[in-house]
């Protein structure tokens, strides 16, 4: 598969249309099944952490305000993932927060997104759950660190996505995993992942 870029946003709340900012970006560059670069930092947008928000993350308003200003963070983070495909899981929740932050700077998302969530849910139907945190335990994933912070969330999705490619290759022996293949998957029913991987597994 292609270069991709795995990100994961910490968030104020759960949409931005409602005056809900980030306060955290992670960005994670997946070559081969390997993460080979990083990226990950707090952003200040100057917008309240409520309390449940900071419970959950360990993200509190003390660290937000010494914290660089989210039109650095966000400018540094685009150039540093570039045109590469994204990929988060439950994408549709950080494709909200990274187009309403880049909006902010003036820029504008090239690239279109991969759904580690939708693919889990076709590839992996048997999970007892697709949060994340149940499908590293699952799938047997190595746990990176806490959860509901970005860098770790971040690297468990690139893993997630490594299995779930492998599984593709593996278990329905399909020749070429491309993100085109990624985004039909995620596209389709789920009763229809056979049918969309038709004609491409291996003789």
């Amino acid at each position: 598969m292609e270069v991709v870029a795995v990100i994961d946003f910490e968030t104020t709340g759960l949409s931005p249309a409602q005056g809900d900012r980030a306060t955290e970006i992670a960005a994670v560059i997946v070559e081969d099944g390997r993460i080979v670069d990083r990226y990950q930092s707090l952003m200040n947008t100057g917008v309240r952490i409520p309390a449940f928000i900071e419970a959950l993350t360990g993200i509190s308003n003390t660290m937000i305000r010494q914290a660089p200003p989210a039109a650095e963070v966000m400018s540094a983070v685009a150039d540093f993932v570039g045109d590469y495909p994204l990929v988060a899981h439950n994408a549709a929740f950080d494709c909200k927060f990274w187009d309403a932050e880049l909006e902010r700077i003036e820029r504008k998302r090239q690239q279109h997104f991969v759904c580690s969530l939708l693919l889990s849910r076709r590839i992996f139907p048997l999970a007892p759950s697709h949060k994340l945190g149940a499908l590293v335990e699952y799938a047997q994933l190595p746990f990176a660190g806490h959860y509901h912070r970005a860098l770790a969330d971040a690297e468990m999705a690139a893993s997630l996505l490594t299995r779930l490619e492998a599984e593709l290759r593996g278990r329905h022996r399909v020749a070429d995993v491309s993100v085109d293949l990624l985004r039909r998957i995620q596209g389709a029913p789920k009763s229809q992942l056979e049918k969309c991987l038709a004609g491409r597994a291996r003789a």
